[in-house]
């Protein structure tokens, strides 16, 4: 290879580690010292944090704020990056400490003034749709150091003017429709509760419960979420029923297709009534067949309910 795929390689190679030695580059790229010695000045002119140790035992030591390796676009892969990214615009508050706007500037003073054209012009003419997160979730990037690093926090959440206190073990996040959600295991219950982000109103970690492995929560809805209560559902739709559902759908629901026939199959515990119904009522008449009757039924007598109350309104 050469100077400038080997830097690049030597880069990827360094990454992961503290520290090397100069008998590890010529052995990996069969150089000689000399070359090791320049390809290490090289790498300290492009921003690698590299410092030596000298001595007997002396190595060559890397700051733990290296960089990223680089890494080499096309254009198609620059766009799509570039407007992913662009979708944190829509988000008042994220996990990540950053600004959207430089983290923008920052990429684009890495391309080409006409490439960076380039990108402005399509920007004018494509968008990726997004829903406007508006409320602040001032422990969201917590929630998120809770969860990858596996620890129990003592939660007080707000709801109703009312502020309650959990022990939680956050394991996963997720967005929509204007709200970030973190779901986490309740230890008091002993089973898995989501909760809305901007609620939290103060987390402190949990020293008293062991905390659990994550991989035991990244399990199957109907293993993670389904009591001994829960009511099974099947659900008949029509082709746009099937639009409706991959635009909204929850874990404890799954699309089938069989024999020319879309179904909605899943569960629902008690106490979710009416999320259920409410769910289901937004596909109207693209619903062809209910299973159970009691689903049928309450979907039928929230109808009844909302016609009353419009009919006197």
């Amino acid at each position: 290879m050469n100077k400038s795929e080997r830097i690049n390689d030597m880069m990827l190679f360094l990454n992961d580690k503290n520290s090397f030695h100069l008998k590890d580059l010529m052995a990996r790229y069969n150089i000689s010292k000399s070359t090791a010695l320049r390809d290490v000045e090289a790498l300290e002119r492009i921003g690698m944090p590299i410092y030596s140790q000298h001595g007997r035992n002396g190595f060559y030591g890397i700051l733990p704020n290296k960089l990223l390796s680089p890494i080499v676009f096309h254009m198609d892969e620059v766009f799509a990056l570039y407007f992913s990214m662009l979708t944190l615009r829509a988000y008042e508050t994220t996990p990540f400490h950053l600004s959207v706007e430089q983290l923008k500037k920052k990429f684009e003073n890495c391309l080409s003034a006409e490439k960076t054209s380039l990108l402005h012009r399509v920007e004018k003419v494509f968008r990726l749709g997004t829903t406007l997160h508006s409320n602040e979730c001032p422990f969201l990037s917590d929630i998120l150091g809770y969860a990858i690093e596996e620890k129990v926090c003592t939660l007080t959440y707000e709801k109703k003017d009312t502020q309650k206190t959990y022990c939680i073990q956050f394991f996963d996040i997720s967005s929509a429709y204007g709200q970030w959600y973190a779901t986490g295991y309740n230890f008091k219950t002993e089973r898995p509760q989501v909760f809305r982000c901007d609620r939290v109103i103060n987390m402190e970690e949990c020293h008293d419960i062991a905390a659990k492995p994550l991989s035991e929560f990244m399990k199957p809805a109907d293993q993670l979420y389904k009591t001994s209560d829960a009511v099974d559902f099947e659900i008949g739709i029509s082709a746009k029923g099937v639009d409706l559902f991959y635009k909204e759908h929850y874990p404890s629901m799954k699309f089938y297709s069989e024999n020319g026939q879309y179904f909605i199959r899943g569960f629902f515990n008690k106490g979710e009534e009416d999320f259920i119904t409410t769910y289901f009522i937004n596909y109207g008449e693209h619903i062809l067949s209910v299973k159970p009757d009691l689903l049928r039924a309450q979907i039928a007598e929230r109808l009844h309910k909302l016609t009353s109350y419009f009919s006197v309104l």
